[in-house]
């Protein structure tokens, strides 16, 4: 079972780092910068992956994904400089994968289903899950551009030498 465990975090690394190339050659990305891009992406998506498993405490997908959004955030503007890019070309692609897909989905979805129901019972219940959904959506990516973005400013001086 353990094992089971390290190849799950193996593969959504993977797959978000593949995403973020993908996002990356999308977005007019200097080529020099797709490994970064792509090493950021894996460890966040992998960092908000670890936080949310139960054996690690089962952490809200909120604070987790703020969390994993910091930690890109910092390795983005470590490897900036070493790509000679802004911290934000690395990030950007990076928390792409990590935008939350299926909570906008089942917004919009309750959305509609609230629209077409008119017994009250059905509707509130329709639009709890448009209300639960839409709010976990909009923290999320909330969550997400703070965390990002506390490091450019907390190391500002090393964010601004990059381009230099």
């Amino acid at each position: 079972m353990g094992n089971e465990i390290f190849i799950n975090i193996f593969e959504d690394g993977l797959f978000a780092a593949i995403a973020a190339i993908g996002f990356s050659s999308i977005s007019n990305t200097p080529r020099r910068a797709y490994g970064a891009c792509a090493v950021t992406a894996a460890t966040g998506h992998a960092i908000r992956y670890v936080l949310t498993l139960p054996e690690a405490g089962g952490m809200h997908i909120i604070a987790a994904s703020a969390l994993a959004a910091f930690a890109v955030g910092i390795l983005a503007v470590l490897l900036a400089s070493r790509i000679r890019c802004p911290a934000e070309v690395c990030f950007f692609p990076a928390l792409l994968p990590m935008i939350p897909g299926m909570y906008a989905y089942r917004t919009v979805e309750a959305l509609l289903l609230c629209l077409y129901h008119t017994q009250e019972e059905t509707f509130g219940h329709y639009f709890y899950l448009l209300a639960y959904n839409g709010l976990t959506c909009v923290f999320i990516i909330l969550g997400m551009v703070i965390g990002a973005t506390i490091p450019v400013f907390l190391f500002k001086k090393l964010s601004f030498t990059a381009t230099r």
